[in-house]
């Protein structure tokens, strides 16, 4: 399976990185490339968790795709 992943530089220089179709799955890293190694393990302890207690697992049936818009 495959998530979609936020990601979002902190004011510190952190990557922050979210999972919208897992609701509370967040991590960081201090590289794009560590938080996305966090996002796998958080995704993984996050299905596990669901799976444990019978929760079905959350699908994307559509990928989320981001996009700037320009505002006066």
């Amino acid at each position: 399976m495959e998530y979609t992943v936020i990601l979002q530089e902190d004011e510190e220089g952190n990557w922050l990185a979210s999972v919208p179709v897992i609701p509370g799955c967040h991590t960081w890293g201090d590289t794009k490339e560590k938080a996305l190694e966090n996002a796998r393990e958080a995704i993984e302890g996050c299905l596990e968790s669901l799976a444990a207690t019978g929760d079905p697992l959350p699908e994307e049936p559509f990928p989320l795709e981001l996009a700037r818009v320009k505002v006066a």
